[in-house]
């Protein structure tokens, strides 16, 4: 009797239904749906709103038009895919250097840090200059995500310092509460827009405040990624591979405040988008590693603050809402089901 498996006869018809279409026609399909859309929110985002802008008449209109696109709704639709961008890889390096799917700037002090940061001076009434306002938010997000760590022990275990920067975030959390109550009401409202994250009045002014921090942050995401790959292998088999992890995480920890600091500082801390857009990467490409991940989950960050902020301007019009509210309204079941799905 053959053991071998027998040979396939050439030419002949196929007996069962046909088979699932590949990995890259998947991926592909997935890529086209992305690219569609931020074209479609980027276009609802310079056309929708008061007054109604056809896209033939985007940048040919009278004068009003042409100031309410360039000058109102272009620095916005700017900022949105910027700042996505920025909290889409940097929930997608804390993830990877933890190994936990739940490691987002929520829950490791980092988005609260640098929310207090911001906050505090307004309420306790010190004047700061708008460029001062990102090393504030930098020096809050570096506290707390130093907290965590040298409370996790210097970041020997992923857990822990997942479990430690809950606790963290939760005290900073609490400080900020305190501030409020401080605050009078016209304070209290200011602070409360921030924190939910609002793009809202938002100028070129603030867009040309990133590119400083950005020119530092890509640079060193690019060198970060590869060692990021390493990372998931464990820590184990990354000391055996010369990685020295406890550096690594520190390193990591720095890339995400700077991602994270100066959006915050701008924008107030959009939330679950860090947690959001790494996971629809994954969904992307499953195969990958952080290298390829990266900036997928960049673009993905892009797509969820583009999209949440077309209700935020539209659906209490004329009353703005934040847009923080709407990443996190769409981001809760979209976060559960690709969890489920993962598992």
């Amino acid at each position: 009797m053959p053991t071998g498996n027998p040979e396939p006869v050439t030419g002949a018809p196929s007996a069962g239904p046909p088979g699932p279409r590949p990995p890259s026609a998947h991926r592909w399909a997935r890529l086209a749906a992305l690219v569609l859309l931020l074209v479609v929110a980027s276009g609802c985002a310079l056309c929708l709103g008061t007054p109604h802008v056809p896209p033939h008449r985007l940048f040919v209109g009278d004068e009003i038009t042409r100031v309410v696109v360039t000058e109102l709704r272009v620095p916005r639709l700017v900022l949105a895919l910027v700042a996505g961008a920025c909290l889409g890889a940097a929930g997608l390096v804390l993830q990877e250097a933890l190994r936990n799917p739940l490691a987002v700037p929520e829950m490791l002090g980092v988005s609260s840090g640098a929310a207090l940061g911001v906050a505090a001076p307004l309420v306790l009434a010190v004047a700061v200059p708008a460029a001062v306002q990102p090393l504030l938010a930098i020096g809050g997000a570096a506290l707390g995500g130093g907290l965590t760590l040298l409370a996790a022990g210097l970041g020997r275990s992923p857990a822990a310092v997942l479990l430690t920067g809950a606790a963290v975030a939760a005290a900073l959390q609490a400080a900020l509460l305190v501030l409020m109550v401080m605050a009078d009401q016209l304070d209290l409202q200011l602070i409360y827009r921030y924190l939910l994250g609002s793009l809202s009045a938002r100028t070129w002014e603030d867009v040309t405040g990133l590119w400083p921090w950005l020119l530092v942050a890509v640079p060193a995401l690019v060198l970060c990624a590869p060692v990021l790959a390493v990372l998931r292998l464990g820590d184990d088999d990354a000391e055996a591979l010369g990685v020295r992890v406890r550096r690594a995480r520190f390193a990591a920890l720095a890339v995400a405040v700077v991602l994270i600091a100066p959006v915050t500082a701008v924008c107030g801390p959009v939330a679950w988008v860090g947690f959001l857009a790494p996971h629809l990467a994954r969904r992307l490409d499953p195969r990958a590693d952080a290298v390829g991940w990266l900036p997928w989950s960049a673009a993905w960050g892009a797509a969820v603050v583009a999209v949440a902020d077309i209700p935020a301007r539209l659906a209490l019009a004329p009353t703005e809402t934040p847009a923080g509210a709407w990443t996190a309204l769409l981001g809760v079941p979209a976060g559960v089901a690709l969890l489920r799905r993962s598992r």
